[in-house]
């Protein structure tokens, strides 16, 4: 058994350029740039050119990035309609699975060196209108394709809601974008490169992704966390409730604690702040970040000696809540935001590292047994 690594924690199954994590010391980079750098000083445009190119864009080039990103909205009408032919109830990032399946029968070309990358811009774009498009299916609206812009989140907004984001929400957006880029081989993204590892096409990647993603143990967090904050209700209430859910009933802390993070995780915090000032537009939004507030105290205080602390799904809610967004599409927004993390991670490996990946499994059963005739098994 000690060939078994459960959860394949700490198991190393590729190299990278593209995101380091010091869990120790709450310290996460992408490309070799602080996340609180890349937050405050670019683009989610910007990283989508660091990740894939390996480097900051120059002005002409951000601006052939956005150009590309513009022109690659539009998805085929048999998507649309496949999004608006499934049941409002769906789940959304089950509904994003089957889009993307669409897309795979559509676009699913072979691997190419050459064109990979646009390959990978291409479907971050597309991404943008199946998210927004399975909004606005859930919520009875009108199909949209978004429109070209300055800000790939300023068009993702605008299309979801069909208004004029203000400059903080486009900035907020831009920032939950980059802050869930990429964050090295979790759940997803494994699944992303083990089945990038058979030489499948890159939106299969990505329907793999999905999959794993839609785990409450994963992208399922943030959507959890924040169901927290709404069974609890008025911030008086708590203590009250985490004596009895979390003391008392052992129920667990959804987004606190991390596989890698033995600190606070440092996309958290980032998050926190814009929670903070999203959060003041509007009364119920400020509650859910003033009941956050003095669940994290509570939770520090609880298990800070465990080295649990909040993770980046802990206040991400609150931030898309204040944006707008109902909390069954948290986590199709993580999915937007990751389906860059996704392929340039799935490249990055295919280009440079690929193998098919085949674990063994360690048989603990029976050694040999005999077949007994059927009519003699009594």
């Amino acid at each position: 058994m000690s060939q078994i690594s459960r959860g394949l924690e700490n198991v190393f199954i590729k190299t990278t350029a593209l995101t380091y994590i010091d869990g120790d010391n709450g310290i996460l980079r992408y490309g070799g740039f602080d996340i609180d750098d890349l937050v405050e000083h670019t683009s989610f445009e910007e990283v989508i050119h660091l990740m894939l190119y390996g480097d900051l864009p120059t002005k002409v080039q951000l601006q052939r990035l956005k150009t590309s990103l513009n022109e690659a909205y539009e998805i085929p009408q048999q998507v649309i309609d496949t999004i608006y032919s499934l049941p409002r109830e769906s789940d959304a990032i089950g509904m994003m699975e089957t889009a993307f399946s669409a897309l795979s029968s559509i676009y699913g070309e072979m691997w190419n060196k050459n064109t990979n990358k646009e390959t990978a811009i291409k479907l971050i774009a597309k991404a943008s209108t199946v998210t927004a498009n399975v909004l606005r299916a859930k919520e009875g609206k009108k199909p949209v394709i978004p429109e070209s812009s300055d800000s790939f989140a300023r068009s993702f907004l605008s299309a979801s809601f069909a208004r004029t984001p203000t400059n903080d929400e486009v900035k907020a957006m831009d920032a939950a974008l980059i802050l869930y880029a990429d964050h090295e081989v979790p759940a997803s993204t494994t699944a992303a490169l083990v089945t990038s590892s058979t030489l499948s096409d890159m939106y299969s990647c990505v329907v793999a992704a999905l999959a794993a993603l839609k785990g409450p143990l994963h992208g399922g967090a943030a959507e959890e966390a924040f169901k927290q904050f709404l069974e609890i209700g008025e911030p008086e209430r708590t203590e009250e409730w985490f004596k009895k859910k979390i003391l008392e009933e052992k129920s667990r802390l959804m987004g606190f604690g991390h596989r890698v993070y033995k600190t606070y995780d440092p996309r958290a915090k980032i998050f926190k702040r814009y929670a903070q000032k999203l959060s003041e537009r509007s009364n119920e939004a400020r509650k859910y970040f003033e009941i956050a507030l003095k669940v994290e105290e509570l939770g520090i205080e609880k298990f800070a000696e465990k080295h649990i602390y909040p993770n980046t799904d802990f206040f991400s809610g609150v931030v898309f809540y204040s944006l707008g967004f109902p909390v069954y599409m948290f986590t199709s927004l993580f999915a937007l935001s990751r389906t860059l993390g996704w392929t340039a991670h799935v490249i990055e490996y295919v280009e440079d590292q690929h193998r098919l990946i085949r674990p063994r499994a360690l048989y603990i059963g029976p050694l040999k047994r005999e077949v007994i005739p059927i009519e003699l098994r009594g």
